[in-house]
């Protein structure tokens, strides 16, 4: 009898020591990318985060190119696929930390919804992109299919992985336009910037240079990814002045 209850006790001990150490390697992780104890996040790790980021796309083009010999231009689908199945990993293992009430969300739930996200984002880019003139066809479909995902990676999954099903975060942050914390500033500036991006990327489509990067999506993956660049150094700017502005204000 004794027997059974000292081996109970050692396995709680046990389980409560596993427990402590799941605890303690996330906090270590958490706190390399600059996440805070209340949740929030310092401007460097904002610029830590979208240095990974931006290093996992430009993996992506160089696996395209250098390791299967395509890039945008000469196989946009093989590069698409490519760029999003890399970038997609990376941003929900970052943004997993930086969700919302992580006591009531899991990790293992935070990555359930954001695959969730970007089957439901890449929907609802590739409606947009056909509602604006994006063209329709069999040679057409991997494009846009591909596309899709990569531009919900840019817009959708790192709300998706924050802000769950929470309607009244999402309708505030990109409707409302009203973020609050440099968590809200890292998912809508980044956000928008890749939407109008790729949207001025579209304009030199119709022109008659008869250039290859002209097909569909070439050059709006270009001003997609070039809106999204921009887009988080205009973040990183509003949350260096709104910082510097609330320290002269408390002064």
């Amino acid at each position: 009898m004794a027997k059974s209850q000292t081996s109970t006790r050692d396995f709680w001990i046990r389980r409560g020591e596993g427990k402590a150490m799941k605890e303690a390697k996330q906090k270590k992780l958490e706190t390399s990318i600059g996440v805070s104890s209340n949740g929030s996040i310092s401007a460097l790790g904002a610029f830590s985060v979208y240095l990974m980021t931006g290093l996992f796309l430009a993996v992506g083009f160089w696996l395209a190119r250098f390791k299967f010999s395509v890039d945008l231009v000469s196989d946009p689908s093989r590069t698409l696929f490519l760029l999003w199945s890399i970038e997609f990993p990376v941003v929900v293992i970052i943004y997993s930390f930086l969700r919302k009430y992580p006591k009531e969300c899991s990790c293992s739930k935070a990555v359930g919804r954001s695959i969730l996200g970007l089957f439901s984002g890449a929907l609802m880019n590739a409606l947009g992109a056909v509602a604006l003139g994006a063209p329709i066809g069999a040679q057409y479909l991997p494009k846009t299919i591909h596309w899709s995902f990569l531009m919900s990676v840019f817009t959708f999954v790192p709300a998706t992985v924050v802000f769950g099903a929470s309607l009244t975060d999402w309708h505030r942050v990109f409707a409302s336009v009203k973020p609050s914390g440099n968590i809200e500033y890292m998912i809508l500036v980044p956000a928008y910037g890749a939407i109008i991006g790729g949207w001025f990327g579209a304009w030199p489509m119709p022109l008659d240079w008869e250039r290859p990067w002209q097909e569909w999506p070439i050059c709006v993956c270009y001003g997609a990814i070039g809106g999204y660049i921009v887009g988080q150094i205009v973040s990183l700017c509003l949350m260096l002045f709104l910082r510097k502005h609330k320290s002269l204000k408390v002064a």
